[in-house]
């Protein structure tokens, strides 16, 4: 598996996730760069996502919605604040209706992902988010948060692997 750290912070309000990939930064960049490459792991394997819009500059929307096993839809979207390719995206991430329009009284998260170069030529890419308030940390823990991210990322050692051609190294 591919998450090598979990961590709850409910003193400074954050949760984080760390895994890393046998790949170099830029590549594990183009996972979140490419909205076609984000879709297949963004979301636990049985709630795969769609995004329907993706501008990864900053001030740029995102926006895409789950599907679920009973073919229910979840929306959600991020406005963009930081991009530093390939080694910083941080982001506004929230709920949507079905318009794709944020829902107010659910909780934002500030979500900061960094992607750096480990010794041994890999990438190990964290994602942290922080929440306005203890209350809203607990509730999408409650939700699901952790098991949902983590199942997310272990989709991306398979989605790598995919790219591999006879003959190319990790």
């Amino acid at each position: 598996m591919t998450v090598t750290n979990v961590r709850k912070d409910p003193e400074h309000l954050k949760f984080s996730i760390t895994a890393e990939f046998d790949v170099p930064t830029d590549r594990a960049w183009r996972l979140w760069a490419d909205p076609r490459q984000l879709e297949r792991w963004w979301g636990p394997p049985t709630y795969p996502a769609t995004f329907v819009e993706h501008d990864l500059t900053a001030g740029g929307t995102v926006t895409y919605y789950m599907t679920g096993p009973e073919g229910d839809q979840h929306y959600g979207w991020w406005r963009v604040l930081t991009v530093d390719a390939p080694n910083r995206l941080e982001f506004e991430d929230g709920f949507a209706d079905d318009a794709g329009n944020p829902i107010s009284d659910m909780p934002t998260t500030m979500a900061m992902v960094t992607i750096e170069a480990t010794e041994s030529g890999g990438a190990r890419m964290t994602i942290t988010s922080t929440f306005s308030t203890l209350e809203a940390m607990e509730q999408l823990v409650e939700m699901g948060m952790e098991e949902g991210m983590t199942a997310a990322m272990g989709q991306i050692d398979a989605l790598l692997a995919a790219d591999l051609k006879p003959g190319d190294t990790a």
